[in-house]
């Protein structure tokens, strides 16, 4: 055989190898607890390809070649790594909190109420529109304490921009959506709305209540600074003892130098939800449970959303019984884009949810979507793989 021949082939072959795609699994843990960590975005920036870990701390990820990994939380010190540093096929590795030691600190004069209304104003503005999120989303949907409903999809957001509100094009690319038992009923689904969700998200309507003039009177205001990581500030907003109704306990993250919102979560505690009374008419639903967050993101001078979580819990009052319902919901983006992509009217997705349109199942989608399912979670998509 030839120089040259021989050259070909090991070029062939070096090419191979260095093509060879690697499942890769990361186990994000507490530094001091070992606990698992939820929410830790996790960057493959050589795709820019975004992951967030599940409750059990875990991302999974196909690598092609070598990259950059960033990885991020705003309650631990942020990590960087090259990709060849993961020996293993599961990996586990350990963050460093910086919450430990929360200082009070008064920032401004200023009520952080009207604070928290400049870093929403000022979000709104930075956030990268027009610009392009390819999205996959997922709900799990329980009644009486049993799965009963799922639904996910990979989807295009084409974010445009307008002067009173961040409007959207949605063009789906695959999806599925399965009813698990026989006698579940489609009208208590409460899934994400499609059509509103960015206007939601690129709004902040989930603070709008903090706005309100009466949330002076009703919550308890407080913004401290992590002692261990100056980037962050935290805004709390807890209902005081003089609240009523149904109000959630706020918490807002944000970079205080840049005045940009990072992290929204919310959630209705137990001690609020002990002095809600009890609905008993026909068709009244009393809530049990129910939490949000979104996380957003600020990269290369692009400041978008990453991902979202919603979980609802509540008892409906049916005619001759209660009718429990859970719903749970994940949205994460797993690029984003400046660029405009092209398509046909009759391609634009106009419902409000998956729901009802028919399953278009092309590649094992859900196994590369950034959103490693808990043991639970896969449990139900093995049976949905197994019906189909």
């Amino acid at each position: 055989m030839s120089v040259k021949g021989l050259l070909a082939i090991l070029f062939f072959y070096s090419i191979q190898l260095f093509s060879q795609t690697e499942s890769k699994t990361i186990i994000l843990k507490d530094k001091d607890t070992d606990a698992p960590i939820e929410d830790v975005t996790v960057t493959l920036l050589k795709t820019k390809q975004n992951l967030l870990s599940n409750a059990n701390g875990i991302v999974t990820f196909e690598l092609t070649g070598s990259t950059n990994i960033q990885i991020k939380h705003s309650s631990y010190l942020p990590i960087n790594l090259r990709s060849n540093t993961l020996k293993e096929t599961v990996n586990t590795i350990y963050l460093t909190s910086n919450v430990n030691e929360l200082e009070d600190i008064v920032i401004t004069k200023k009520h952080p109420q009207k604070i928290l209304a400049s870093l929403i104003e000022n979000s709104k503005k930075r956030l990268t529109v027009p610009g392009r999120l390819k999205v996959y989303c997922r709900e799990f949907f329980k009644l009486n304490g049993k799965y009963s409903y799922f639904n996910d999809g990979l989807m295009n957001f084409q974010l445009l921009d307008k002067s009173r509100k961040t409007d959207a094009i949605i063009l789906v690319e695959q999806n599925r959506s399965i009813n698990l038992t026989n006698d579940f009923v489609k009208d208590d689904l409460l899934g994400y709305n499609l059509n509103d969700i960015m206007e939601n998200y690129y709004n902040f309507k989930y603070l709008n209540p903090l706005l309100d003039a009466v949330a002076k009177k009703e919550y308890d205001f407080v913004i401290k600074v992590f002692s261990k990581n100056k980037d962050y500030n935290v805004i709390s907003a807890v209902p005081n003892e003089n609240a009523s109704g149904l109000l959630d306990d706020f918490t807002i993250i944000y970079d205080p130098d840049k005045k940009l919102i990072i992290e929204v979560s919310s959630i209705v505690s137990p001690l609020v939800l002990s002095k809600i009374k009890e609905k008993t008419s026909l068709g009244s639903k009393n809530i049990y449970k129910s939490m949000f967050k979104t996380i957003y993101k600020l990269q290369n001078n692009n400041y978008y959303l990453i991902g979202s979580k919603e979980e609802i819990g509540f008892e409906k009052n049916e005619k001759n019984a209660k009718k429990d319902i859970e719903v749970r919901n994940y949205f994460l983006t797993k690029n984003f884009s400046t660029s405009y992509y092209k398509f046909k009217e009759e391609e634009v997705f106009k419902d409000k949810t998956l729901h009802n349109k028919k399953n278009v199942i092309l590649t094992d989608y859900w196994n590369e979507s950034g959103l490693t399912a808990t043991e639970d979670e896969q449990q139900i998509i093995n049976t949905i793989e197994e019906i189909h």
